[in-house]
């Protein structure tokens, strides 16, 4: 069958090329043309754009590159029709996705979605569309299977597949030589994967070198941005270090992380690493998100275990006296302990592995139950 993905983030570009993988394995015959990155085209799509020429994060990126963004849309829409698929596969990504998908519906296609937007985080009405658009949903959170039966629009909760990542991941046991690091237990700053994130984010996280001179900071960087964008962050600190594309042997050899809200906060909470989340936005785009925004915590991690057992900074509250009192907290004694066993708790609460295996199964056993039907009863 012919299949066209798309995603638009470097975690919808893993998340993507697992489930290539898993779609191989069952069919064999599989020819798949994705947006989505460096792993899906490795793990065996034909890419039709790149993630890294997408991401527009806050209110005026998205108004400064308008004219961008619909270009992408026109030339999606009539890539999928050059390419004639049997199914449109989307990841997350709702902003660009949504849309595709009410154009797509019209145009007769099969969609599919797996890994759902956050609508239940905001804009809960986003569910109509879903419901209007999307043929069957895959998703991944504990909660989103109630979420959506409360909206009485059945979906497929197939597990998290971080868990086979993190699970199927062999640590480099010469990380640390060959990244001429020291014996200082490491800090991992990770500031996230998109420029906007980074330039909010990292100067804060690097104002505790000084603080903790018994540890060594080490960045991980966004396989996006190249390493010369982190020298103006960098060079008035001489300890240090930045890594590329090794964030799992970066979280594998830490003992505690400065993490951006996102998918990296749950990575690093299966990786065992205690953390303090940070978040900040411009001035304009915190004060809408607050408005609309549903739930009690940002972190991914808070929200499965339904509470608060990430310390969250967000905003004003992300400022060097708050990171150095959350970070040292974490770094020994009764927090730390606290933490690691929650993290137990919650790696219980995502089940078990297999969620890409689990997903192209669903998909594939979705496709053919369609070709079986009577015409008109789709």
């Amino acid at each position: 069958m012919r299949y066209y993905i798309i995603s638009g983030e470097p975690s919808g570009d893993l998340h993507g090329s697992n489930l290539i993988k898993s779609i191989k394995k069952l069919d064999s015959q599989a020819t798949i043309r994705a947006w989505g990155g460096d792993l899906m085209q490795t793990a065996g799509a034909d890419l039709a754009k790149h993630y890294r020429d997408l991401a527009f994060m806050g209110i005026w990126q998205v108004l400064k590159n308008l004219g961008t963004i619909r270009k992408n849309f026109r030339f999606c829409e009539a890539d999928i029709q050059e390419f004639a698929p049997d199914t449109l596969i989307l990841i997350d990504y709702s902003g660009f996705n949504l849309r595709i998908a009410r154009w797509a519906k019209e145009q007769e296609y099969k969609v599919i979605y797996y890994i759902s937007p956050q609508v239940w985080a905001t804009r809960e009405k986003r569910v109509r569309k879903i419901k209007q658009y999307v043929d069957k949903m895959f998703v991944i959170l504990p909660f989103e299977k109630e979420f959506y039966a409360k909206h009485e629009y059945p979906v497929e909760y197939v597990g998290h597949p971080l868990l086979d990542v993190v699970q199927q991941f062999q640590p480099n046991p010469d990380f640390r030589t060959s990244q001429k690091l020291g014996n200082q237990p490491i800090i991992a700053l990770l500031p996230g994967s998109r420029k906007q994130e980074i330039l909010a984010m990292l100067n804060v996280m690097l104002s505790l070198v000084p603080l903790f001179p018994d540890y060594q900071f080490v960045i991980a960087g966004a396989p996006s941005m190249p390493p010369s964008f982190y020298q103006q962050f960098t060079q008035q600190y001489s300890q240090v270090t930045l890594v590329e594309n090794q964030t799992y042997d970066l979280l594998s050899n830490s003992h505690a992380a400065l993490v951006t809200s996102g998918t990296a906060t749950l990575e690093t909470a299966l990786f065992k690493v205690p953390q303090v989340v940070c978040y900040k936005a411009s001035a304009l785009l915190y004060h809408v998100v607050k408005r609309i925004i549903k739930i009690p915590y940002i972190a991914i991690v808070n929200l499965i275990v339904g509470k608060e057992i990430v310390k969250e900074l967000i905003q004003h509250e992300l400022n060097t006296e708050q990171l150095q009192t959350e970070l040292s907290k974490l770094l020994e004694g009764t927090a730390r302990i606290e933490l690691l066993t929650e993290y137990d708790h919650l790696h219980k609460l995502l089940g078990s592995s297999g969620a890409s295996d689990r997903a192209a199964k669903g998909i594939l056993d979705f496709l053919e139950n369609k070709k079986e039907l009577p015409e008109g009863n789709s």
